[in-house]
């Protein structure tokens, strides 16, 4: 992994190993036909997501609540930034009677930067949890959540419905925090969620805590690694590693296409540092096979 100025590169041709399949199964067009009905967002499109193809063609979709408006300019993201409308009281209702019909065993749910709302959503969150809890027993609830300016209130409140899951994504090493991130701080990232592994050991629930990084960046191996540690002394258990892609001309341009053999070679080593699981790979995204973890089956 090199390290590479991120000003005036010039746009590098993908390699073969991030093309992607268009979809051709019908399932992916009915789980589209019912977030559509449902008037549901979801990350999968909003943010342009290489796997939506595959994800939905398995009846599976991670959804974003709160709307699809965001109130933060981050270099990497593609859902658009503006003034948030209102909170929809009936959306998590929306978010619970969806799982239920696809029939999901294990949910991603994650939402904008509400930045304009006092506790960030977190409220939000944690109805949109209770209700999905209400509407399918048994399911396996994550939730990514942004980082709510730090506020121990905010997730206090988003912590009582008591997600099987936690997941704030740290994005990037330290380095290159304020270049990718708007608003976010790297120490603040790693506060949330060691804050939230103690609010859940507090409350008796048994929480997996989650987070994930891009690479292609221009971060080196030994920031990664760096980052990884980090990670681990904030007693993040789940990682995921995969490949950034740039939206459009005006975000931030890839620095390097990682090779697939790299990825392989930081998953076994983010193994030896001690992680429980590890989703490595150019494809691999926060939700992608989320499900893949079973937090009911790791001793939590």
């Amino acid at each position: 992994m090199a390290c590479k100025s991120n000003s005036a590169l010039p746009r590098e041709k993908k390699p073969e190993w991030i093309k992607v399949r268009l979809p051709s199964d019908p399932v992916f067009w009915s789980t589209k036909g019912l977030v559509d009905d449902l008037k549901l967002h979801t990350v999968c499109e909003e943010a342009q997501c290489p796997n939506r193809w595959e994800c939905w063609s398995s009846g599976t979709a991670t959804f974003m609540i709160a709307g699809d408006r965001c109130t933060r300019a981050c270099g990497f993201c593609a859902v658009k930034t503006a003034k948030p409308f209102a909170l929809e009281a009936d959306e998590p209702q929306r978010v619970a009677e969806a799982t239920k019909r696809l029939g999901l065993k294990h949910v991603v749910i994650t939402a904008v930067a509400r930045d304009d709302v006092a506790d960030g959503g977190a409220k939000h969150f944690a109805q949109t949890v209770e209700a999905t809890k209400a509407a399918n027993p048994g399911i396996v609830i994550e939730i990514l959540v942004p980082d709510f300016n730090g506020k121990n209130d905010a997730l206090e409140a988003c912590m009582e419905s008591e997600p099987h899951i936690f997941n704030h994504n740290l994005e990037t090493v330290e380095r290159l925090t304020k270049l990718v991130r708007s608003r976010a701080r790297y120490t603040r990232s790693l506060e949330v969620l060691k804050k939230a592994g103690e609010i859940a050991n507090s409350r008796g629930s048994n929480v997996a805590i989650k987070s994930g990084m891009m690479l292609g960046l221009g971060e080196t191996e030994a920031e990664v690694c760096v980052a990884m540690d980090d990670l681990l002394e904030h007693d993040v258990t789940v990682l995921t590693l995969g490949q950034y892609l740039t939206p459009s001309a005006k975000h931030l341009p890839v620095v390097e296409y990682i090779h697939p053999d790299q990825f392989v070679r930081l998953k076994v080593i983010a193994e030896e540092k001690g992680f429980r699981h590890v989703a490595s790979g150019p494809l691999v995204r926060s939700s992608y096979h989320a499900a893949d973890f079973k937090p009911e089956l790791d001793g939590l």
